[in-house]
């Protein structure tokens, strides 16, 4: 039987023309030309809210052409004459199975389509950037507890703790506020992020998330202050209107875990609802009781568990056919997170550590980002792609200290941070153009007491005070040759600082001050294809951080109980990162290789105003060179059996005073992460019903010490951190169509162990249960 295929229009792009003469795929309506993302020369408009459609009978191009269409345009559901010939044709073309995708916990296994590095999505095989991806399955299969601990398997990262509750990832060398971190691509970041390790990266619920995107060495052109190490973008899950059936539709979830070590619980509930095509609601809800973790070395961690609470709500809704508005709300609330290390129950030194002397060290955390967002395509007119959102957060942030009797000191700081972003696209000297501007302005109220003193002497930041952080950015992507790509951008920025309350000790009074900066950066990148599946990317970009509140007004206890105080003399931080990377993907095998370069001036450091000192004061004070190498594979060995691996390598050195004032001293990079890797072997069964893994971590001593390191001797020991060799092995099976069941056996050895830096050591030997069940 000769089969017959209608001749369907050639797709246009976004000013009207054919994107190739070759190219044709069903006319399945404007409705459904609007889901189409990418083709193979031009960048296409998908629809505003989904980046997935619903997967039925996939749609047959001119030979040649499919495997340049993503994956979900090649599984587009046609509308097909209802005729015999189409039927013959659609199974003559699809009756093979499809060779199982590979699965393993690296993060290079990458969706389809990613979305921060460029601010748009593009298919993740032609970024041109070093990019890891965490979806919710891996999250939920790999039994991760937190968001920072996701970042486990993620080259160039170090995932830190000081304590259980907290988590500060080292992303290439730097940490905290010199990382930035996103919410659907809203600023999470605001002025009151204090130097060195911080909380607030595990103020976010993994277990509501769709996945995570780490963008290492960029986004300040993207996305503004504060992205020297890396960006990362959470993107929360959807309601799935568009993908449901016409009318109305309800799904739900519940979601267990359970461990061990710590007899810690998590329960999340969840529903979904809605009129498929038109509108949804999702609603969850997320119970935490973490309890306190046990090592082999130094026993039972008292009071390192700790309770949290979550809850998010989003609603979508098609306005009109390539118009959508989203409402989301997120709130986050932790209560009684000791740090364990600086306390007396940390009464037992591991490896020459020293132990805690305050009877209580506690923080309390609350967080909560409302927003709401339009996005839209226009048919006609210079903008083709336009995004537009409002959002608000509120954050507290306190601190309860007990040393002694007579030293009794409590810190709180509430910080109201407003926000709009608005980003267009347009097709520009036959490239994308993706442009825009963004504006935050925090309104930070804080208090302090301490037993004896003038509670004005005690905020941790300068109260009745506003840090205005405003840019503008274009960034722009065009084909160069037939294999060659390239991409440029820009960043203007400005920041305001109106302290309105600033403690002066000298004069025993509160002054007032202000003080603004505004700087440009640039990057420039480029991608050659040397084939579909493989692909050479590198650039230079530069990074930017503003000094924010707590640079110029801080007045908090770090680092193993210095004292550490603010400066209103400070000039932003500014970096060059020179990389180049490679990136192979077929159905059997993916790798990927980065190497990077940074080199940063003006640092702001905590310098000791005298030698020896225990008051440290902030001061741009410090040049830095960090390179690193970054490894990560998944090989199919057999055609069920997945062996994945990653490897990071740094080294870098700073120059700095040893106080203020002092000749420049040449050191280690502070906590700069060891050599580490990891490698796991990983079966699925042939129906993909269930699957087994083994896994191995491995991290070298790190004995280069900075100055601070060495004097850090309650979180880091005397020479340094030591190595470790950990195994795990994990197991998951789909039980029914609804019922999937995750066990874990985490550090088989019970090793003793802690990652560099971090204040509490990594729990023994683990056993993990949890389950999903979905309706």
């Amino acid at each position: 039987m000769t089969a017959s295929w209608p001749v369907w229009p050639p797709l246009s792009t976004p000013t009207g023309r054919p994107c190739d003469a070759a190219c044709r795929i069903p006319d399945c309506s404007v409705r459904d030309q609007q889901l189409i993302k990418t083709c193979s020369r031009f960048k296409y408009r998908k629809h505003p809210v989904s980046n997935t459609l619903s997967s039925q009978a996939p749609v047959a191009t001119v030979p040649g052409m499919h495997h340049l269409l993503p994956a979900r345009i090649r599984n587009l559901s046609p509308r097909f004459p209802q005729t015999a010939t189409c039927v013959v044709l659609t199974v003559s073309l699809w009756s093979a199975a499809p060779t199982p995708r590979l699965r393993a916990a690296e993060t290079l296994l990458l969706p389809e389509t990613v979305v921060t590095a460029s601010r748009t999505d593009e298919n993740s095989l032609q970024s041109m950037s070093s990019i890891g991806v965490v979806t919710a399955e891996q999250f939920q299969q790999q039994g991760y507890r937190t968001i920072p601990e996701a970042l486990a398997n993620t080259p160039g990262v170090m995932a830190q703790k000081t304590t259980h509750g907290h988590g500060s990832p080292f992303i290439r060398g730097f940490t905290g506020r010199q990382n930035l971190l996103l919410v659907d691509g809203i600023r999470i970041n605001n002025s009151t992020y204090r130097s060195g390790p911080v909380q607030y990266w595990n103020t976010v619920d993994g277990f509501s998330m769709d996945r995570l995107e780490l963008v290492r060495s960029q986004g300040s052109v993207q996305y503004g202050s504060d992205a020297l190490g890396g960006t990362m973008n959470i993107l929360t899950a959807g309601t799935g209107f568009l993908n449901a059936d016409p009318g109305w539709f309800h799904r739900g979830s519940a979601q267990y875990r359970f461990d061990t070590n710590s007899s810690s619980h998590v329960g999340r509930l969840e529903t979904r609802f809605g009129e498929g095509g038109v509108w949804g609601a999702s609603l969850g809800v997320t119970g935490k009781d973490f309890g306190d973790i046990r090592d082999s070395g130094v026993g039972r961690m008292k009071n390192t568990g700790y309770p949290e609470q979550n809850l998010d709500l989003k609603v979508e809704a098609l306005l009109n056919p390539s118009t959508t508005v989203t409402l989301a709300h997120q709130y986050l609330n932790q209560d009684d997170v000791w740090r364990w290390h600086s306390t007396i129950f940390n009464d037992t030194p591991w490896n020459g550590t020293r132990t805690g002397s305050f009877p209580v060290r506690i923080y309390d955390q609350e967080r909560s980002l409302t927003y709401l967002k339009v996005a839209g395509e226009l048919q006609d007119g210079p903008v083709q792609n336009y995004s537009a959102t409002l959002s608000f957060q509120r954050s507290q942030d306190s601190e309860f200290q007990n040393r002694s009797p007579a030293d009794i000191r409590n810190q709180v700081i509430d910080v109201d941070t407003y926000g709009i972003n608005i980003q267009l696209e347009s097709e520009l000297l036959g490239g994308d153009l993706v442009y825009g501007l963004d504006y935050y302005r925090d309104e930070i109220d804080s208090a302090g007491t301490r037993t004896g003193r003038d509670p004005r002497s005690r905020r941790p930041v300068a109260d009745d005070s506003t840090y205005h952080l405003f840019g503008a950015f274009a960034q722009l992507r065009r084909p160069v040759t037939g294999n060659l790509e390239a991409t440029v951008g820009a960043r203007l920025t400005h920041a305001e600082a109106d302290l309105g309350k600033v403690w002066d000790p000298a004069g025993g009074v509160d002054i007032s001050a202000r003080d603004d900066w505004t700087n440009v950066v640039f990057n420039a990148r480029a991608l050659y294809r040397l084939s579909d599946s493989w692909n050479l990317y590198g650039g230079a970009s530069q990074g930017f951080r503003a000094p924010n509140a707590n640079d110029l007004s801080g007045n908090i206890t770090s680092r193993s109980r210095q004292q550490q105080l603010g400066s209103l003399d400070l000039e932003p931080e500014k970096s060059w990162t020179f990389e180049v990377g490679s990136r192979f993907t077929n159905d059997t095998v993916s790798l990927g290789a980065a190497g990077f370069c940074t080199l940063v001036d003006d640092l702001i450091i905590s310098v000791p105003a005298a030698p020896g000192g225990n008051t440290v004061s902030a001061a741009n004070a410090q040049e830095a060179e960090i390179v690193g190498l970054e490894l990560e594979a998944a090989v199919r060995i057999l055609e069920n059996l997945t062996l994945s691996g990653q490897l990071s390598w740094q080294d870098g050195e700073t120059t700095s005073p040893a106080f203020l004032g002092g000749p420049g001293v040449d050191a280690p990079v502070s906590r700069l992460s060891p050599l580490v890797g990891s490698v796991a072997l990983r079966y699925d069964s042939p129906d993909q019903r269930w699957w087994v893994e083994g896994r191995i971590t491995a991290a070298a001593r790190q004995n280069e010490l900075s100055a601070r390191d060495q004097d850090d001797t309650q979180r880091i020991p005397p020479g340094g951190t030591p190595g470790y060799l950990v195994a795990s092995v994990r197991a998951g099976v789909q039980v029914t169509e609804s019922l999937e069941l995750n066990a874990a056996l985490e550090n088989i050895t019970d090793e003793d162990y802690r990652i560099h830096g971090s204040g509490v050591n990594q729990p023994g030997i683990n056993a993990i249960i949890g389950g999903k069940l979905s309706w």
